[in-house]
């Protein structure tokens, strides 16, 4: 079985890894009579292709500025950032591994039996993801009468922005999707009309405290999905540098443990793989590898210059709210 940790020792780049690996699972695929290889293979080249012809993205990210502008226009008072990125090569192995394993040991939950190679390949055509756009939101505290109302204010325009994102962006050839699975429970702050797009991770808390809003486009000019995520500056910051961050890998590492045990090793190739990949990228010590354009002290403090850990950055824009001065109206 190969893995992607086998190729980040040689000093090679993003896109000369991405082809060997893909390669490599591809002859795997066929010696081994694999088809989920296969398809693991096709998104590999789904990613390449991705990082090596991305002219399109400018002129994506000229639509999405024009959201951008007209949120400065619409709230001059708040300030918010947004940013754009390609999924990493690591988190995009990450997931589609992890899509396979919570899948499978589901379905034998279930069904006490294992899903189909055709089970199997539905589930992983979904991937929505691999550029994704986010809107940070704050508001300046010289605009709140109390810091308490905080959390309800950025909340009003936090939802106020979702119920406008939809029309906005299909009137510039997007198409917001349809969710496949509907959530338990959405926002009354979220209009009925738009409801059917967003994954509603504030209304549904995650177990360890994520919350965003998201919602996935597909672009019909550049013919490919696009996620857009929305949060306030407070729930960013419990994502990337709070509980729900560390919480959120010790509550993954316990869920693996859990259904390993449940699934047994030999019982079904196409879970084992994928976990033994999983398992493999969580232990990765990225001090220790050799990678072109990426350098690390430890697994949190690196530079990343490749898109090998943290996303390929596309559209950075940051607005400061235009009153935040010390002259309030």
């Amino acid at each position: 079985m190969v893995t992607l940790n086998d190729y980040l020792y040689n000093g090679d780049t993003v896109l000369k890894i991405l082809k060997k690996y893909s390669n490599d699972l591809r002859i795997s695929s066929m010696q081994s009579k694999n088809p989920i290889d296969m398809v693991h293979c096709n998104f590999l080249i789904q990613l390449t292709e991705l990082l090596e012809h991305n002219d399109f993205l400018t002129a994506q990210s000229q639509q999405l500025r024009e959201f951008y502008k007209f949120m400065a226009e619409k709230y001059p008072e708040l300030a918010f950032t947004f940013k754009g990125r390609i999924k990493s090569l690591i988190r995009a192995e990450e997931k589609f591994n992890g899509k396979i394993v919570s899948f499978i040991y589901e379905y034998f939950i279930a069904h006490g039996t294992f899903p189909s190679v055709p089970e199997i390949k539905t589930k992983l055509e979904r991937f929505r993801d691999l550029i994704a756009y986010r809107i940070v939101i704050s508001m300046p505290r010289c605009h709140l009468k109390n810091e308490n109302e905080r959390e309800s204010v950025e909340l009003k325009y936090l939802y106020d922005i979702a119920n406008v994102l939809p029309s906005f962006l299909e009137e510039r050839g997007f198409s917001a999707e349809v969710l496949q699975k509907k959530m338990q429970i959405s926002s009354p702050l979220l209009s009925e009309d738009v409801r059917p797009y967003y994954k509603d991770y504030i209304a549904n808390k995650s177990p360890y405290g994520y919350r965003s809003l998201h919602i996935t486009f597909y672009d019909n000019t550049a013919r490919s999905y696009i996620e857009v995520q929305l949060r306030t500056k407070e729930m960013d910051d419990f994502a990337e540098i709070g509980p729900a961050n560390h919480s959120g890998y010790e509550h993954r590492q316990e869920t693996e443990r859990a259904r390993r045990d449940a699934i047994p090793k030999g019982k079904c190739l196409y879970f084992d793989e994928a976990y033994e990949r999983g398992i493999k990228l969580q232990n990765l010590e990225l001090s220790k590898i050799d990678v072109n354009m990426f350098s690390a002290v430890n697994n949190t403090l690196m530079n990343d210059c490749c898109g090998l850990f943290r996303g390929r950055l596309i559209l950075p824009y940051e607005h400061l709210s235009r009153f935040q001065n010390d002259i309030i109206d």
